[in-house]
């Protein structure tokens, strides 16, 4: 992966490589996302209307040739794109890219439901809070501190779990000590059980993100937009050559 900043200290580029191969599209990553992230569910009805509000959803893809077609899953995410298309579009400035973590932001007290960055983005990644988050008792006990509950009428999407991240980043300040390869983890890493999503720094070429994405498997969604994913795909499927 070719880096287009030039590495500041005391920067990071947070990312994750997927591997195809591993993943199941058991969706243990959404229910995961969905619990960490305070994100209600809408039902099948709202679902149909385009209303899902799921921040990563897992599609469905089929590998090989016909009799021996075998479907195979990916894990679809905000790609917190470099040159991100929806941050340029934005009349208030709700999304911006983060020079010191190298993610996409999104403000929700600024966002004002324009939805013109959801038809920006390439990789349809972005979801607009159609209603007032409803969790009935004792479903409101579940709620994490950490993580704004949204309001109706902004635009929400993946962070990589921003509240982790910079939690991470001020327990290794405290500590007078460089963050360790692995320590922070978004919710979808933790919880995959066959461990096919691996976060990390782009910026620490010893980081296992680093080295996978240096993989001859390795490739990025919609690449020749140019808007230079930090997420990192690996092929998957018999054919694949490392």
């Amino acid at each position: 992966m070719s880096e287009s900043k030039e590495t500041q200290a005391g920067s990071h580029h947070w990312g994750m490589v997927i591997d195809l191969d591993k993943c199941t599209g058991c969706q243990a990553c959404v229910i995961a996302c969905h619990a960490e992230n305070n994100i209600p569910t809408v039902g099948a009805a709202e679902v149909n209307l385009g209303r899902a509000r799921h921040w990563i959803r897992v599609e469905r893809y089929w590998d090989g040739e016909f009799p021996d077609l075998k479907a195979r899953f990916i894990p679809i995410m905000c790609q917190q794109c470099g040159h991100a298309p929806c941050e340029p579009v934005c009349p208030v400035f709700a999304t911006y890219h983060s020079d010191e973590e190298n993610i996409n932001i999104q403000v929700y007290n600024r966002c004002v439901g324009t939805r013109y960055c959801a038809n920006n983005c390439a990789y349809v990644a972005r979801f607009f809070n159609w209603f007032d988050p409803y969790f009935p008792e004792p479903l409101n006990e579940q709620l994490n501190p950490d993580v704004t509950v949204r309001s109706r009428g902004v635009m929400e999407k993946c962070t990589f779990c921003i509240q982790r991240i910079k939690r991470g980043e001020d327990a290794a300040k405290a500590e007078g000590r460089d963050l360790h390869d692995g320590e922070i983890q978004p919710a979808c890493a933790q919880s995959c059980p066959p461990q096919a999503i691996v976060f990390g720094d782009f910026y620490d070429p010893e980081s296992q993100v680093s080295q996978l994405a240096r993989s001859k498997r390795a490739f990025q969604l919609l690449e020749s937009l140019g808007t230079e994913p930090s997420v990192i795909y690996l092929k998957g499927g018999e054919s694949h050559a490392e």
